[in-house]
């Protein structure tokens, strides 16, 4: 036990980003079993040690990741420490443990004095594995940061979220308000291009780097060994997104990605599901279309801008760019489907266009509740400065 309390010691006295994400005061703490499901990079250690901080010595933090765990079981190693007077667990990569749900189970049903808060990927699904904790578990997604957090770690602006009626009414007024505070052209384009996760701050210089070997551990990592996928399912997988990165948004023609990929057409379906569930790519599905895998999607996206300009063998698309930005942000929060006129329905409700600066109305003249999200600073009418559109919580 000495071991695990030395690394942990050693991991909240090091260097801990002082800037908080945004969604650390929404998280329900005093809760005895949290849950922090997010991709790879996005701050969820970070999270786990600003908290851990606050509690001094009453708390530890592990990683199932340690070679530790491949030899002691986490329900014993809890055990113990519960005997030292520790009662907060901050458990990091609770996916890399087999027993993960079973234990954590356990725990939650053996001591209502203990508090514990775990971390995994985007795929892991608490219904799943050998014990349902949908019951027993306060549930968090973290995303990357919007462009209202970015700004908020770049240059230390805090902005309050604004709902998306708001910015639908009073637009102009906003727009105006709060580019005042920032260099628009300058900083989201910055944003679009290398503001996404957190660790941009730490050297911009190997941030694609970064980003690279940050999807490749998410597919072998993660994805692969939670579903059980062999080695010619990781490849065809890989390729799989190797083909929808050259052309996003990539609408789909599942037979020929099929035979193009000499995988079987359900293969294909299944595997696009595992990438939008590890937050690698988002699917754009029909309006009133039941969620299932086994549905093709309209369109296929890469999951943020960042994305693109890791995977561009050439000069980025700027539309797919603003698109992409445009669908990252509104579907956090909000349903984002296909629109029969216009590229996005939001909410079953409203309709959007989205363009650059001279993006004319014309596309969506006479739908009801439609709007331009374009590339501008400041807005008139129905034309939105798409930037704002960043500032949703």
């Amino acid at each position: 036990m000495d071991y695990l309390l030395a690394k942990s010691n050693k991991k909240v006295t090091g260097s801990i980003e002082k800037i908080k994400r945004l969604i650390y005061d929404d998280i329900q703490w005093k809760e005895r079993l949290i849950l922090l499901l997010g991709y790879r990079g996005v701050g969820k250690t970070t999270l786990m040690l600003q908290r851990l901080k606050e509690y001094g010595d009453k708390g530890i933090y592990f990683s199932m990741d340690d070679l530790f765990f491949e030899s002691n079981r986490l329900v014993k190693v809890v055990e113990h420490l519960y005997t030292l007077g520790f009662r907060t667990f901050f458990i990091d990569e609770v996916h890399r443990y087999a027993l993960w749900s079973k234990d954590l189970k356990q725990l939650y049903d053996d001591y209502e004095d203990i508090h514990l808060v775990a971390t995994g990927s985007s795929i892991l699904e608490v219904s799943k594995g050998q014990a349902d904790l949908s019951r027993r578990s306060v549930v968090y997604q973290l995303e990357g940061l919007s462009f209202r957090e970015y700004l908020q770690f770049e240059k230390k602006l805090k902005l309050s979220p604004i709902d998306l009626e708001t910015i639908l009414d009073r637009h102009h007024q906003i727009s105006a308000d709060l580019s005042e505070q920032f260099s628009f052209k300058k900083d989201f384009n910055n944003y679009l291009k290398n503001g996404y996760f957190p660790f941009f701050k730490e050297n911009k210089s190997v941030y694609y780097q970064k980003l690279s070997e940050t999807i490749n551990l998410v597919i072998d990592i993660d994805i692969a060994p939670f579903e059980d996928l062999n080695y010619s399912t990781v490849r065809t997988m890989k390729k799989l997104l190797y083909v929808i990165s050259q052309s996003v948004p990539f609408a789909p023609n599942i037979t020929k990605l099929s035979a193009q990929l000499e995988a079987p057409r359900n293969t294909i379906l299944r595997l696009l599901d595992l990438l939008n569930q590890a937050k690698i790519i988002k699917l754009l599905h029909a309006e009133h279309e039941k969620m299932s895998y086994l549905k093709k999607p309209e369109k296929i996206f890469l999951e943020n801008t960042n994305f693109m300009y890791l995977f561009a063998e050439e000069k980025v698309n700027i539309g797919s760019v603003r698109e992409t930005f445009f669908f990252n942000q509104l579907g956090r929060n909000h349903r984002v489907t296909a629109a029969k006129w216009g590229d996005f329905m939001v909410d079953e409700k409203f309709t959007f266009e989205v363009g650059g600066s001279n993006k004319p109305y014309k596309q969506i003249k006479g739908v009801p509740s439609s709007y331009l999200a374009v590339d501008i600073e400041n807005g008139s009418g129905n034309k939105i400065p798409l930037w704002l559109f960043g500032m949703l919580k």
